[in-house]
């Protein structure tokens, strides 16, 4: 199983009401993307981190490699708002090329770095989705709120998918290098196109033992499992609605 999927189960919050728990994420994420605020997006990142670092016994290291992959990203799309191709220079930045200017000014500067404060409280919402409510739990939401079933059933048999996948590419890629695949750049390269064209055909294989299992069992268009009840208390609505409605004040407010 991956990390993610282990640490949603091991979470001190996996037996919290679901629904809640997805209010309280998808909530502040709305009310960050909204307000674009820096304020309000270090306070969600502060207060989401916080909540899963402290539930999912997950450490503080391993919580900022998880926030790296996507702080890559942003800040290679951010490149973009922070550098301007000016006519004139500006007030912190100016290299002259040519006629033109490479310039980054103060409020370029202060946007690229509201864009990623908000772009990073966003992943800590969802990140503390995923980090404390498994996939099963995720789906009986889906399905309370009326979502279409060929959509949850989509994403199950995905989600179910990717560890089968990557169980056979590490298990591939193991015992190509037990035979030196990757002794150099061009065997290593030969050896991923290898991996993945076995790959492909493994997973159709997989694809279609799955399908004939399913149907062994009176599969009728409809994957019916186990989901367990987890009602919310009244302290912890009470303490998620008081969250929200002071970031959407904050947010107002700003």
């Amino acid at each position: 199983m991956m990390v993610i999927d282990k640490l949603a189960y091991s979470s001190s919050l996996r037996y919290k009401s679901p629904m809640l728990k997805s209010a309280f994420s998808v909530g502040s994420l709305l009310i960050c993307v909204g307000a674009r605020s820096f304020i309000v997006s270090v306070i969600i990142l502060a207060v989401m981190a916080g909540l899963t670092v402290l539930s999912s016994k997950i450490s503080i290291l391993r919580y900022l490699k998880l926030m790296f992959i996507p702080f890559g990203f942003m800040v290679l799309s951010t490149i973009a708002i922070v550098v301007n191709i000016t006519d004139w220079p500006m007030d912190l930045v100016s290299v002259p090329i040519g006629n033109k200017f490479l310039a980054i000014s103060s409020y370029s500067l202060t946007e690229g770095a509201r864009l990623v404060a908000v772009a990073l409280a966003s992943v800590s919402c969802l990140y503390f989705l995923t980090l404390t409510t498994s996939m099963l739990d995720i789906l009986s939401v889906l399905k309370k709120l009326r979502c279409p079933k060929i959509m949850m059933e989509l994403m199950m048999l995905i989600y179910r998918y990717i560890f089968v996948i990557l169980d056979m590419a590490v298990a591939i890629t193991t015992s190509q290098n037990c035979r030196l695949g990757n002794k150099d750049f061009m065997t290593e390269l030969r050896s991923i196109g290898q991996m993945l064209a076995v790959l492909l055909i493994r997973s159709l294989k997989k694809s279609s033992l799955l399908f004939d299992s399913m149907e062994s069992r009176c599969y009728d268009g409809e994957i019916n499992v186990l989901s367990e009840h987890y009602p919310a208390q009244k302290r912890e609505t009470i303490g998620v609605a008081g969250f929200l409605v002071s970031m959407l004040a904050i947010a107002v407010l700003l």
